[in-house]
C-alpha cells in the first residue's frame, strides 16, 4: 500500500463515505425507487445477524419479501429474527446456519436449498477480519476462506447477486500470486482489503461469464456496525461520531436488490461511496479492477 494511495483513499472517505457524506447525497435520492412491494420473492442474506446485513433483511422484510438469514452462530441468529419478525411483522424469515468459511459445508447448504427453495436475490454480506494469520480446517487462510471463497450461488436467470465489499480495497492491487497472503508480514487490514479487491474482480468475471444473472458488488461506506468496533477499534474510536448508522450503510444493498432501475444497469458494475452514485448509475471503477 503507497503512502499516496492511502492518503487520497483516506480524504475521499472523510468526504463521502461518512454519515454527512450519505446525508448530502440523500437529497438527490429517488424515493419511488424504494416504494415497492417484494411479496412472492426470495432474498438470502449472508452475515445477517448483525450490522448491515441485519439491516438490509429488516429492509427487504418491511417490504414484504421472503428472507432466508445465513449466519453461523445460532443464538445471534436467533435473536436477528425474532428482532426483524417483531419490527417488521413479515413471518417469512427462515434461518440457515452455516459456516461460510468452509467450502464443504457451504456446498452441502448450496445443494440442499436449491431443492427446497427458490431464490432470486442472494446477497454476499459475510465477512470477517482476522488480525493474525489463522488456517480452517481445509488449509485455508481464514479470510480468505470466508471473504472470497464464502461468496456462492445457485441461481436461475434474471436473479441478482449482489456482494457487500468495501472502499478499502481501492488501496490494494490485486495480487493473484499470494491469494491467500502467505508471504510477508500478515496485516488483517490489508488482507482484508485485498479479499475486497478479489470480490470486486470476481464480480466482473461472474457478470461476463453467466449473463443470465445480474450481478453488483457494493461499497456500503464507514458504517457503526459490530464488525467495525471489533475488528477497527482504532478506528473506530477515531471515527465513531462521523460513521454511517447501519441502515445508511444497508441502503445501496437493498436499493440493489428491489429496485426495478437497478436491474436496468450493466451487470458486475462496483458501487462506491455515496449511495446516490447507485440511483444516477455512476461506477467510479469503471477502468478494470485489475488496473486500479
Amino acid at each position: 500500500m503507497s503512502w499516496y494511495r492511502n492518503t487520497v483513499w483516506f480524504v475521499k472517505g472523510l468526504r463521502e463515505y461518512t454519515r454527512s457524506g450519505y446525508e448530502s447525497a440523500s437529497k438527490h435520492f429517488n424515493p419511488a425507487d424504494l416504494e415497492v412491494n417484494v411479496s412472492g420473492k426470495s432474498f438470502l442474506i449472508t452475515g445477517s445477524n448483525s450490522g448491515i446485513g441485519k439491516a438490509t433483511a429488516k429492509e427487504i422484510a418491511k417490504r414484504g419479501g421472503t428472507v432466508h438469514l445465513v449466519c453461523r452462530n445460532k443464538e445471534r441468529a436467533e435473536d436477528a429474527k425474532g428482532e426483524i419478525v417483531t419490527e417488521t411483522g413479515n413471518q417469512n424469515v427462515f434461518l440457515h446456519i452455516v459456516d461460510i468459511s468452509n467450502p464443504k459445508e457451504i456446498w452441502k447448504f448450496a445443494e440442499q436449498f436449491k431443492n427446497e427453495h427458490k431464490l432470486n436475490v442472494l446477497i454476499n454480506n459475510a465477512g470477517c477480519m482476522v488480525n493474525n494469520r489463522e488456517l480452517t480446517e481445509d488449509g485455508l487462510e481464514k479470510n480468505f476462506a470466508t471473504n472470497t471463497l464464502g461468496e456462492w450461488w445457485r441461481l436461475k436467470a434474471d436473479a441478482r447477486v449482489i456482494t457487500v465489499s468495501s472502499g478499502g480495497m481501492l488501496v490494494q492491487k490485486l495480487n493473484i500470486s499470494d491469494l491467500q497472503s502467505g508471504s510477508g508480514t500478515f496485516d488483517g487490514t490489508m488482507v482484508y482489503a485485498q479479499n475486497k479487491r478479489q470480490q470486486v474482480v470476481l464480480t466482473e468475471q461472474w457478470a461476463k461469464t453467466h449473463r443470465n444473472i445480474h450481478f453488483s458488488v457494493m461499497h456500503p461506506g464507514w458504517a457503526d456496525t459490530p464488525a467495525v468496533r471489533s475488528s477497527m477499534p482504532d478506528f473506530y474510536q477515531k471515527m465513531k461520531s462521523s460513521l454511517r448508522t447501519e441502515a445508511q450503510g444497508a441502503d445501496t444493498v437493498v436499493w440493489l436488490a428491489v429496485s426495478s432501475e437497478a436491474a436496468k444497469l450493466p451487470s458486475g458494475l462496483f458501487f462506491q461511496g455515496e449511495a446516490a452514485e447507485s440511483y444516477f448509475a455512476h461506477q467510479w471503477g469503471q477502468l478494470s479492477c485489475l488496473e486500479l
